[in-house]
């Protein structure tokens, strides 16, 4: 407010004082004191000026509070589709804010006011009050129109005066899984962590490159980054991690992996070069996180034919193997534990050359059953399930190559 509207407010507000006072009193031109002894000129002020002051313009209260407000208000919304306009980014944003329970002004529509820049395909929403945009800023990455939007402050918010104002951060129970969101879901997906991840094969899902990066921990922000017109992902895709000391450990351990046809380059997003490698004491990290990466490889590839036989992999260990008479138990429990899902025919169980050498397939469990039911129960029952501590991956494996002994692939 400038200093003018101030001393403005100030004269008016001790000019209906005066009225207020005088009227009391019973002292407006010339009419007889109400109370005996008072004096007829104490306010001296002539009831023309009076008038004049009294109808000064005043700003309603609610119009000065929206003023005072709007930058902690409105809420910027980028990437939008060149079909959008007013109404339809209006109707969409007050749905959606209903249906996550973000509003809490009450009945009615959380958006008042949208403002389109078409050419730059970005939108200014204004919402009713400051807790209802703070609630706004969980939607970043909602899908409107097709395609995944940003919703962030503008340039003009002021976040020591929004302080002030209401909650600047959004309400932590948004029922956000209703409108296909989770908290952070793309938020907080800008500053020097953001991870670029590239290569990656068009067939993988959201869920399937999620997987993967959670490897290292939960993210906090994931974008994969999808043809507005086909919805079909362009092979990239962003993600900040909510433990930022885990960036440099994932992209050290991503970057370079073979992805069916697709080899991964994972770097920090504002870096054009190799990613930095993880410091000394964080190498153990680093070799856990490439052992689960394996196994998550074999989780993503694409869905093989059902065949009779099984491959499982993280069931045993190389060391586990060299003893004969643990390998002799460890293939008896073999047999007894798959023969539940179907008519097991044969078990193979790769061990180490006796010089200690690692020959192809140790470390994995082939299950050949008389049947592809079989095969299939079996799959279902032990896929992801734990043997010694590890989560198992069953897959199916091809029936000439184990035919002919290869139990490289």
């Amino acid at each position: 407010m400038s200093k003018e509207e101030s001393m403005h407010l100030f004269l008016v507000g001790l000019v209906r004082l005066q009225l207020e006072t005088i009227t009391y009193f019973g002292q407006i031109t010339g009419a007889s004191p109400a109370i005996p002894g008072m004096f007829p000129n104490m306010f001296p002020m002539a009831t023309s000026q009076l008038q004049q002051f009294n109808t000064l313009p005043v700003l309603p209260v609610q119009a000065m509070t929206q003023q005072a407000t709007r930058h902690a208000r409105r809420v910027y919304v980028g990437g939008l589709s060149p079909t959008a306009n007013e109404q339809s980014v209006a109707t969409f944003f007050s749905q959606v804010m209903a249906t996550i329970g973000g509003n809490t002004a009450g009945p009615g529509d959380a958006v008042v006011n949208v403002y389109i820049n078409h050419d730059k395909k970005f939108a200014f929403v204004e919402m009713r009050s400051v807790e209802e945009a703070s609630n706004a800023m969980a939607l970043d990455g909602i899908i409107f129109e097709g395609a995944p939007v940003k919703v962030r402050r503008p340039t003009d918010y002021n976040p020591s005066l929004a302080a002030a104002l209401g909650p600047s951060q959004p309400n932590p129970n948004l029922n956000l899984g209703a409108v296909g969101l989770s908290p952070g879901s793309a938020g907080g997906l800008d500053g020097p962590d953001r991870i670029f991840v590239g290569g990656v094969p068009y067939y993988f899902t959201e869920t399937q490159i999620r997987e993967l990066l959670e490897t290292f921990g939960p993210l906090r922000g994931f974008d994969l980054v999808k043809d507005r017109e086909t919805g079909n992902s362009k092979g990239y895709a962003f993600c900040v991690y909510q433990d930022l000391a885990v960036t440099d450990i994932a992209c050290a351990a991503l970057n370079g992996i073979k992805m069916g046809d697709k080899t991964l380059t994972v770097r920090r997003a504002n870096q054009n070069t190799n990613p930095m490698q993880p410091k000394p004491e964080q190498e153990s990290i680093l070799m856990h996180a490439q052992q689960q990466i394996a196994l998550q490889k074999l989780m993503l590839q694409p869905a093989l034919v059902a065949t009779k036989v099984l491959c499982l992999t993280h069931a045993v260990s190389p060391d586990e193997l060299k003893d004969d008479e643990d390998y002799e138990e460890i293939l008896d429990d073999m047999r007894q534990e798959c023969s539940k899902f179907g008519n097991l025919v044969n078990v193979v169980i790769p061990r180490p050359r006796p010089d200690g050498e690692l020959c192809p397939g140790v470390g994995k469990v082939f299950l050949e059953y008389a049947d592809v039911e079989g095969s299939a129960k079996a799959r279902a029952g032990l896929n992801g399930r734990k043997f010694g501590g590890n989560q198992v991956v069953a897959v199916y494996y091809a029936e000439n190559k184990f035919a002919e002994g290869d139990y490289e692939g």
